[in-house]
């Protein structure tokens, strides 16, 4: 019966390290966004944690400085528990291998994973388990050292036009203040430079927030912007330039429509927020026509030029916003994004990613059948 108990324990350490391993290689070496148990289980726990402080927060401001400590804090976290997960494992191997007590299995594993060296293996195969333990704890604290650079070279990437955005929309950003500022300056054609360079990216944060999905959770250098509200700005910006501003038709602008919808679908799938890939044009949006005629309003009393068919302009814009509406406000609310016009005002209720494969495809077909 002890044989059998022995050969289970280290048939499960065994089968613990292989999934650890390749869970950290997943998490960082995989260039592409794939939900790992590990992963998502540590920065979920954590994100409930934060959540329970952050409703006592009585400021938007408060609750911001203490969510920035979220990410970079799952990040810290995430190697402590790799190198733990592993350690029992090898615990569980050493002591199916023979090493007795449990705890001198511990021992051994602890001192071989941290390179400490103070326990002596017993036998040949308990001194090749031991080599492999250290180099394992040496290479999963070396993949994180390399995992950080790549994450904020990403960060400051997107940050860079976030942060350009204030000078043309303000701060909060909005689409009505951006076209407005242009127009003041009699640049309304300016807004056409901006397609090009906000394509690219939105094809960059595609890749970086669903391959290192721990950025979609870095908050801005300031409480009033964020990558989500700067995404919804520039979508509705150009959702607006291509059904309501009277200027010649551009196809860039629509490409960047294009590149921002399936940019935010697909970081959005990866937190199983529910989108449909194929909206109808006259399929319901979060905003009102109401809030369309008074911003229409705004820009014809500000002098801009806008298309006389008013109803027209609402069905267009409709159509354009359907793409990425579900997205944008789904992602709002799941980075506790600061204010902004037509996204974060009007944000889902954050729910926590499911854990797992299945869970996450029921989710994400149930939210398809809604």
């Amino acid at each position: 019966m002890a044989t059998v108990g022995r050969m289970l324990a280290a048939t499960g350490g065994s089968v613990l390290i292989v999934t650890v391993v390749l869970s950290a290689v997943r998490t960082v070496v995989l260039p592409r966004g794939e939900p790992v148990l590990v992963t998502r289980s540590v920065f979920v726990s954590l994100r409930w944690l934060f959540g329970l402080w952050a409703r006592r927060a009585k400021t938007y401001q408060e609750r911001d400085r203490f969510m920035a400590l979220y990410a970079p804090l799952g990040l810290v976290m995430l190697p402590g528990v790799w190198v733990a997960l592993v350690t029992a494992g090898f615990t569980g191997l050493n002591w199916g291998l023979g090493v007795d007590p449990l705890r001198e299995a511990f021992f051994l594993a602890g001192s071989s994973m941290l390179t400490l060296g103070y326990d002596a293996p017993p036998s040949f195969w308990t001194h090749v388990t031991s080599l492999v333990d250290a180099m394992l704890g040496l290479a999963l604290i070396a993949l994180l050292i390399s995992y950080l650079p790549s994450i904020y070279a990403a960060f400051q990437r997107r940050e860079l036009l976030v942060a350009r955005l204030t000078t043309r929309a303000g701060e909060p950003a909005s689409a009505s203040e951006m076209i407005r500022r242009h127009h003041a300056i009699d640049r309304l054609d300016a807004l056409d430079d901006l397609w090009d360079e906000w394509e690219s990216w939105f094809a960059d944060i595609e890749e970086t927030h669903t391959s290192q999905p721990a950025l979609v959770f870095f908050r801005s250098i300031s409480h009033d912007r964020s990558w989500v509200t700067a995404a919804g700005v520039v979508l509705d910006t150009a959702a607006l330039r291509c059904s309501t501003l009277d200027l010649p038709a551009n196809a860039q602008a629509q490409l960047c429509i294009r590149a921002g919808y399936l940019s935010l679908r697909r970081i959005a799938t990866y937190f199983s927020i529910a989108t449909d890939d194929d909206p109808a044009p006259d399929d319901p949006i979060s905003i009102d026509r109401s809030e369309f005629d008074s911003l229409y309003d705004q820009l014809a009393s500000a002098g801009v030029p806008v298309k006389a068919d008013r109803v027209q302009c609402w069905r267009d814009y409709q159509g354009w916003r359907v793409n990425y509406d579900a997205a944008l406000i789904g992602l709002a609310g799941l980075t506790m994004a600061p204010y902004a016009p037509w996204s974060s005002d009007r944000s889902l209720r954050y729910r926590r990613p499911p854990l797992t494969r299945r869970a996450r495809r029921r989710r994400l077909s149930a939210g398809a059948a809604g």
